[in-house]
């Protein structure tokens, strides 16, 4: 099949409004047909929601199909399954599991949510403990997770856990896709600094996974695991946004609209981390054009460190623009929401959600430590557990 062109893509997205108009077509059936259409995301395979097209040219068929009214497949509420599932399953996955998984995701017919941090494996999270046992043709889990987005909400879990202890930490991990309505899977919620609990805590016991539910060999866990990773970060710190899109943009509108809060100093501080907003914003327009050429490396550790440094001085100057309503913090109810909000929200929000930000997707330490060794190629920290299985680690 000859590789479909920018008017190509016009033509297949016109003819998917005219078979199956917005209007009068069900939110899911538009979304399925487009999916099917190979519109969902261009570069995926053929079959696969995709049509082996450049990725770049997906703003093709968004521009088409936003001009239309077409429904989307509100991606924030999907994101884990859209950013970090569905590029781990198309790279390791079974023709199988693809074909099981990947349009229920895109659709949004199943949450996705991801089982990989644990309390005592969060930064150093190729120290995990939970554990992985065979038993025939299926796996037994026992274990804990933490800081898990969605938890409460999803049907689907990426799971990595422990296969094999007498291997160093990184070597004895295997994959798995998990389902959440198991037996033995218990889901807490974890009330945050916000007053609502988005993330939970996991306990599994005894919860069995098909062997036919694992993703790559066993074993080689760690390696699946940086390409959900490596996704991760670039869904979070390199997301399509428009100028004073994200957290700039409630700044700068209560700057237009409120000159009575104005100083000379608040003026400088706004100029410079708008300028830095706007350099994020086209670093990541380059670095999604980069992945045209294959999968995110650790650029995007520098994306996501910048979003999360970013995120928290803006909050903070924005609460400081305020005043006396900056201190004002609209409700404490507890919530298990569908969705983080930023811009949705009020000052008070977005000052205290963005300090989750230096600690979602890879800790801010962690991260400048990749950016260090794999970007500027910059001496590896010294490490004295590589070699060490992990059942004779300190703990």
């Amino acid at each position: 099949m000859t590789t479909p062109d920018a008017a190509e893509l016009r033509r297949r997205t016109q003819d998917l409004l005219a078979a199956h108009p917005p209007v009068t077509t069900d939110r899911t059936d538009f979304l399925r047909a487009r999916f099917d259409a190979g519109l969902a995301w261009v570069h995926y395979p053929a079959g696969l929601g995709g049509l082996d097209a450049p990725r770049s040219l997906q703003p093709v068929v968004d521009a088409e199909l936003a001009a239309a009214g077409a429904p989307d497949n509100d991606s924030r509420r999907i994101g884990i399954g859209l950013g970090m599932a569905a590029p781990t399953i198309l790279g390791y996955g079974t023709d199988e599991q693809k074909q099981r998984f990947l349009r229920p995701l895109w659709v949004g017919e199943e949450v996705w949510c991801q089982l990989f941090s644990e309390p005592g494996a969060g930064s150093d999270l190729a120290a995990l403990g939970t554990r992985a046992v065979r038993d025939g043709e299926d796996w037994v889990v026992d274990g804990q997770k933490v800081w898990t987005s969605s938890a409460h909400l999803a049907r689907w879990a990426i799971l990595i856990a422990r296969t094999d202890p007498d291997q160093p930490k990184h070597r004895g991990i295997s994959y798995f896709i998990c389902d959440m309505t198991d037996p033995g899977i218990e889901v807490r919620p974890l009330r945050q600094i916000t007053g609502e609990a988005e993330f939970n805590e996991v306990f599994l016991t005894g919860v069995r996974i098909p062997d036919s539910r694992r993703l790559g060999p066993v074993g080689e866990g760690w390696k699946v695991a940086q390409t959900t990773l490596m996704n991760e970060r670039v869904s979070i710190g390199g997301a399509r946004i428009a100028r004073e899109g994200g957290m700039i943009g409630p700044v700068a509108r209560t700057w237009r609209e409120r000159p009575e809060l104005r100083t000379h100093d608040l003026h400088q501080r706004l100029l410079t981390l708008w300028v830095e907003a706007e350099v994020a914003r086209l670093t990541g327009t380059r670095l999604r054009q980069q992945l045209v050429a294959g999968q995110p490396g650790p650029e995007g550790s520098g994306m996501k460190l910048a979003f999360a440094r970013l995120n928290q001085e803006i909050s903070g100057l924005e609460v400081e623009l305020l005043g006396q309503e900056g201190l004002l913090y609209s409700d404490w109810a507890m919530r298990r929401p569908e969705i983080v909000d930023f811009t949705g929200r009020d000052a008070g929000y977005r000052y205290l959600r963005s300090k989750g930000n230096s600690i979602e997707g890879g800790t801010s330490e962690v991260l400048l430590n990749i950016v260090a060794e794999r970007v500027l190629g910059l001496p590896v920290e010294p490490r004295n557990d590589k070699d060490v299985a992990w059942k004779d680690l300190a703990r």
